[in-house]
């Protein structure tokens, strides 16, 4: 279809350096915002949701890549890494604030993490990311060779755990981030049934 190969032009051209850009700029903004009072009376809570939202919404953008090529033959492959290590960019300011600003002392962060439900769900998905983040680039695909792809498959259960984080952070049934979290199992739930197809696996070898 031609609005299909317009579509797919047009993220030809677009250099991936515009990417990381175009998203990193709303870290320092809403900082400016918390500093001078832009966001309200309790400007370090709301620097921490507004740094944790968009590494979620990252995480989604980066599960919906595969589905639009596959579903729509929209072809978004080149960016898939950037916004992969975007939402790990935002993961660390979300927890940076919390950690820095908000708690402030080591030992209190580790009781958060040990006590508070929320923050080990967290946290737990955090340190799946982690190994992701470091082995992100060029020489780790090819150190890793078939081993490199299982390893980023952690990226399922990794935005999982950031939407239920979300869902227990609020207090009571909040229909914002109930969306979230049905968008993410909507999206998991679509890798397993693709996965779950007779021979799949073998055309993608």
């Amino acid at each position: 279809m031609a609005w299909r190969d317009r579509v797919n032009g047009w993220a030809r051209r677009i250099p991936t350096w515009a990417v990381y850009l175009v998203y990193a700029l709303p870290a320092p903004w809403f900082f400016y915002l918390g500093l001078t009072g832009g966001l309200g009376v309790e400007p370090i809570e709301a620097l921490e949701h507004e740094y944790g939202e968009i590494a979620l919404q990252l995480l989604i953008i980066g599960l919906c890549i595969t589905p639009l090529r596959r579903h729509a033959g929209l072809n978004f492959m080149k960016f898939r890494r950037a916004f992969g290590l975007l939402a790990f960019f935002y993961v660390v300011l979300h927890l940076s604030v919390w950690a820095i600003l908000d708690v402030q002392a080591l030992s209190a962060v580790w009781a958060d993490i040990v006590k508070r439900p929320y923050i080990t769900v967290g946290m737990a998905g955090f340190l799946l990311l982690l190994p992701l983040a470091l082995t992100s680039n060029a020489l780790s695909v090819r150190r890793l060779g078939p081993r490199w792809r299982k390893l980023h498959r952690l990226v399922y259960p990794a935005v999982l755990l950031g939407a239920i984080h979300f869902v227990m952070l609020r207090k009571g049934l909040q229909i914002e981030p109930l969306i979230y979290l049905l968008v993410v199992v909507a999206l998991l739930a679509l890798r397993l049934e693709v996965r779950s197809i007779p021979g799949f696996a073998r055309s993608r070898g």
